[in-house]
């Protein structure tokens, strides 16, 4: 079955956007390392979930950067603009964006299915906050990769605030980068 692998970027004090979606407080300039580790987590994923709002934006800047091949970020943003994307909404009848595909069925019902077809590539998912949120809050999540930026906001849109009861982790990897990043890889701990 594959495995859905939820990658987050998040302040130091929690939160993965500003109170109105800002993302300035993010670490951009990322070290090779670094980069290096997002192509490698991305290297076995063949789809990516991104909620209805996250989506325009996510597209728009790969497809940008893909037409750059001097571009650091070139590489990545081949994988993300070749990968079969779905978009989970319930506004939209018919996906605008190429290599995508709209699901707007039950949550659980729609991302089990996903996990169930054949090929045994990972999901990954990028956002937005509340679509995340949903995904945890039904407990569709595998892997967390959660990228902690030396920065704290203060306040803002959590993707963990939405629980009914505390949720336990087991810790399967910590990786610090030079550029301030470090990675939190972490899986539901059963029971």
């Amino acid at each position: 079955m594959r495995k859905l692998k939820l990658q987050a970027q998040i302040s130091i004090d929690g939160y993965v956007a500003g109170p109105n979606g800002e993302m300035n407080w993010m670490m951009w300039n990322m070290d090779d390392k670094l980069k290096a580790h997002i192509l490698e987590l991305n290297d076995p994923v063949g789809a990516i979930l991104l909620g209805r709002k996250m989506t325009d934006g996510f597209i728009t800047h790969w497809e940008s950067v893909v037409t750059k091949p001097s571009d650091p970020q070139f590489a990545l943003a081949r994988k993300m603009v070749e990968t079969p994307k779905v978009v989970f909404t319930r506004t939209l009848e018919k996906s605008p964006w190429k290599n995508t595909v709209l699901a707007n069925g039950n949550l659980s019902t729609e991302i089990n299915k996903l996990k169930k077809q054949e090929g045994g590539t990972d999901i990954i998912v990028y956002g937005g906050a509340g679509f995340v949120s949903s995904l945890i809050q039904e407990g569709l999540v595998d892997e967390y990769h959660l990228f902690v930026n030396p920065t704290a906001i203060g306040k803002g849109m959590s993707i963990f605030s939405d629980l009914k009861e505390p949720r336990k982790f087991t810790m399967k990897k910590a990786t610090s980068f030079a550029c301030g990043v470090v990675v939190l890889q972490y899986e539901p701990a059963n029971g």
